[in-house]
């Protein structure tokens, strides 16, 4: 059984959120990743619903990205621990987007406002757009919305209503028109206090699915 959709008749715009619903996450590789130099407590560390508080500074833009390696390094209490080793073991979570993803966010393009919401950081944005580069030669994602938002680059994160908002007063969206797609359930509540239409996405359903399954392209 998936969620309840809304009448997508009245649905003019659609904010997608990146992770898990376009470009697919394995957050258990980068908590294993992070154990293997280290962290005792990974999933405490690191996770899709608790974390330490220095990923939410990160995604916010309020630590560098050197700053944030340099704090991961103090909790590991290793100085032989490299930058790179603490790159790669955030990185190692970040897969990559499923065959015929970017196809389908254009036809949703055509047929509606489309808009990307992504909570993210300096690492995993450099990581990404290089990604983009060298599978699709891609230079970003910009070509394939109306506009994007990226966490770090914002100064907000969801599921702050503040980052919702920006969206809608931005782009002139009405919520009672607007379709949010996200993981995260604690992401959707936020939107829903604005009167947001939402849909969470769960494995296995997919974006590809979701769309045929709804007749929404």
């Amino acid at each position: 059984m998936f969620p309840y959709l809304p009448n997508m008749e009245n649905i003019k715009n659609i904010i997608f959120d990146y992770g898990n619903v376009i470009f697919s996450l394995d957050f258990r590789k980068s908590q294993e990743a992070f154990k293997e130099l280290g962290i005792g407590n990974p999933d405490e560390f690191f996770g899709h619903r608790q974390q330490d508080q220095i990923f939410d500074k990160f995604d916010r833009g309020e630590v560098t990205p050197d700053e944030f390696r340099a704090y991961v390094k103090q909790k590991i209490g290793n100085e032989a621990v490299t930058d790179q080793q603490i790159t790669d073991a955030w990185n190692s979570l970040l897969l990559g987007v499923a065959p015929g993803n970017h196809d389908l966010l254009l036809k949703f393009k055509d047929k509606y406002r489309t808009f990307l919401l992504s909570n993210t950081n300096g690492i995993h944005y450099t990581y990404i757009m290089n990604y983009l580069k060298t599978d699709f030669g891609f230079d970003d994602n910009e070509h394939l919305f109306e506009k994007t938002y990226y966490s770090h680059l914002v100064g907000k994160r969801k599921p702050q209503i503040e980052f919702f908002e920006q969206v809608l007063a931005e782009n002139n969206l009405k919520p009672e028109e607007t379709l949010f797609i996200d993981d995260s359930p604690q992401h959707l509540e936020a939107a829903k206090t604005l009167g947001i239409h939402t849909f969470l996405m769960t494995a296995p359903d997919t974006l590809a699915a979701f769309a045929e399954r709804e007749h929404l392209v």
